[in-house]
């Protein structure tokens, strides 16, 4: 077990903003960062880095929390794990206790596939560098595709004998399960080795780790598939990977593209290069989890194919997906024979750069000039291009894009604009159609008036929330927010009270009238951990077991509105009081202030209903209206430091 010394130095070093930008493409936005959520389909930003904070919050799908819980979400992997990631990364040397005979057997279990597979590459690499067999064909290939020895290691490449069970009996010598083998298709059911007189490359995943394997065949068998791959496992899944991305994803970001090829030596060729923001579908069709992928790094991607009528079916089998998710889309079409590798290795990296500038077509305009082509003079087949451009522009998703889209092909098939935008809104209303049936959402009538909000849309919602609490819970659930963002800070030093301990001396008689149960418990909770000395700390509420204060803490530390630094920069109109944040002091008097006027209008009007209840002869009307007069007294007095008016 890693003891808490080596968990708290790991969140002090690990910073949320370097974090999330290892996975996620990331913009400065005033003084926080905004991105894509990895954690949900999504065309605009709506995922949030609070650096200040430590903290990430998607505002999309409400995913939130500090960089381990970031990690544990990202890479699907366990609490200790996620704290053995950081620490690796920021050079952190765990201090652990001795783990129990369970725990150990549940990390090996988590840990075992992922370190199967790195010996596995170890050993196929080592088959290519230290056997006669291995150099003389293996290292030959890749030293003809002209991969040098560094780039040959750093991709992880290797060679897998004629062995009938080498690997298989390597691996048992180190001590590993031989199910476990046969799990990650590195072994047969009839203990044979899966992988034999092949090359072999390592896939990766996005941390780096080896997830799985491709192997191609050295010998001329034409019973034989040229490639042959991994089954997919726990930690392999064909369709959300793609080959080199671990390689590429910096810079990807760095150059805000990237360029998407068929092959593995296509990827390998151009990163030694010096062109490293290249990614493989490794001859697949494009799946909509490769191009979130991507879209996770940049909203550009160029996809080069060969000039064959192969390679332009493939370009185009990803063209919809593509749109659909927003993406600016280019294409380019090699010369005919050429591959990318072939290529840049004949032009050289220069050359091959000024190329895919200069013969870069947007992808709608390429389907378009490429189906007018193939439709020559036959009016019957032009007719037909239009559907299929139409079928096209409407999976764009951006109004403003499709219309361009619209101007742009209707000029190039010669059609009027109005049939255009009636052939894709046909479309459109048919696809949305389909939607509604498989959400189960019954269309609107004809004569249905079209809402002026969308369903769920708040025009204020500060007033909404407001409306829609119950009782006195709009200030109960601010007392909560300050307690939590703000307990630990000294409310007033020179008497050594802390925000959390003012706060609990002026709300202790009323706590039992809260309304909502969260904010009671998170009241208590603070001022248990106060009277006790334990942490208030963003990290303990951020990751409190508790999953309703979890997400309520991550609510209310991030907020999707920011100060905009342009009236300070430009305009120079400055703010005449500290920003809420820093005024939690002001902000603490005033609330707990506000809240027990309520609960003082509330504990009146209950004394009233029972001064009404009462005869008038009753001997505790006396109390009554002493306890009556004492109350409205406080609430007087109150309101008149709120600056509120009292009605009589």
């Amino acid at each position: 077990m890693i003891l808490p010394s080596s968990i708290q130095e790991v969140n002090d070093a690990a910073k949320i903003e370097e974090v999330v930008g290892d996975f996620v493409n990331l913009k400065r936005r005033g003084a926080n960062y905004s991105g894509l959520c990895p954690f949900h389909n999504e065309k605009s930003p709506s995922f949030n880095v609070n650096p200040a904070r430590n903290i990430f919050k998607c505002f999309g799908c409400g995913k939130a929390g500090d960089p381990i819980t970031f990690v544990m979400e990202h890479e699907q992997v366990s609490y200790p794990e996620a704290v053995r990631f950081l620490a690796k990364k920021y050079r952190i040397e765990l201090k652990e206790t001795e783990s129990s005979d369970q725990q150990r057997q549940e990390q090996q279990a988590i840990d075992s596939l992922y370190l199967i597979n790195q010996f596995a590459q170890e050993y196929f690499q080592t088959q290519l560098f230290d056997t006669d067999k291995g150099r003389s064909v293996g290292l030959s290939y890749f030293k003809q595709r002209g991969f040098r020895e560094e780039t040959i290691k750093k991709f992880g490449l290797g060679f897998a004998q004629n062995d009938m069970d080498g690997l298989l009996r390597a691996g048992k010598q180190k001590g590993y399960n031989t199910d476990q083998l046969k799990k990650l298709g590195l072994v047969t059911q009839y203990d044979r080795d899966f992988f034999r007189e092949r090359v072999m490359f390592s896939i990766h995943n996005l941390t780096g780790k080896v997830i799985a394997f491709a192997g191609r065949i050295m010998a001329k068998d034409p019973k034989q598939p040229k490639y042959i791959n991994s089954p997919e496992t726990e930690i392999y899944y064909k369709s959300k990977v793609l080959y080199g991305i671990f390689f590429a994803k910096k810079a990807i970001r760095q150059f805000d593209e990237c360029l998407l090829v068929e092959g593995y030596t296509d990827v390998i060729s151009l990163h030694q290069s010096g062109i490293e923001n290249v990614v493989a579908s490794s001859g697949t069709a494009l799946t909509p989890d490769q191009i979130r992928l991507i879209k996770r790094f940049t909203n550009n991607i160029k996809i080069i194919y060969d000039g064959d009528a192969a390679g332009i079916k493939a370009a185009l089998r990803g063209l919809d997906l593509a749109l659909s998710e927003d993406m600016n889309v280019r294409l380019v079409l090699l010369p005919d024979g050429e591959d990318p590798d072939s290529y840049i290795q004949k032009v050289g990296s220069e050359a091959f750069l000024t190329y895919l500038k200069e013969k870069g077509k947007d992808i709608v305009q390429f389907e378009t000039e490429l189906l007018l082509k193939e439709a020559g003079d036959d009016p019957t087949r032009r007719a037909g291009v239009l559907g299929q451009i139409a079928n096209t522009i409407s999976k764009i998703k951006n109004p403003l894009r499709r219309d361009e889209y619209v101007k742009v092909t209707r000029q190039v098939l010669g059609v009027d604009e109005g049939r255009m935008i009636f052939e894709v809104n046909k479309l459109l209303r048919r696809d949305l159609e389909k939607h509604q049936a498989l959400e189960g959402i019954t269309p609107p009538s004809s004569d249905d008036s079209f809402p002026t909000e969308e369903p769920g849309y708040v025009s204020n919602p500060v007033m909404a929330e407001a409306e829609m609490s119950v009782g006195d819970e709009f200030q109960e659930k601010h007392i909560a927010k300050l307690l939590i963002l703000s307990g630990n800070e000294w409310f007033d030093q020179n008497h050594n009270i802390t925000l959390a301990q003012y706060i609990w001396i002026n709300i202790e008689d009323i706590i039992d009238y809260f309304d909502h149960s969260l904010y009671k418990r998170i009241v208590l909770l603070v001022i248990d951990r106060v009277n006790q000395g334990l942490d208030l700390s963003t990290h303990y509420f951020i990751n409190h077991p508790d999953n309703e204060i979890r997400q309520f803490a991550s609510n209310v530390m991030t907020s999707p509105y920011e100060y905009s630094e342009n009236w300070e920069k430009k305009h120079e109109v400055f703010l005449n009081q500290l920003k809420p944040e820093e005024n939690f002091y002001l902000d603490a008097a005033f609330s707990v202030k506000k809240l027990k006027l309520h609960k003082l209008k509330r504990v009146i009007n209950e004394n009233q209903s029972k001064l009404s209840s009462k005869g008038p002869i009753d001997p505790e009307n006396e109390n009554l209206l002493r306890l009556h007069m004492k109350l409205k007294t406080m609430h007087d007095q109150l309101a008149r430091e709120l600056r509120m008016v009292v009605v009589k």
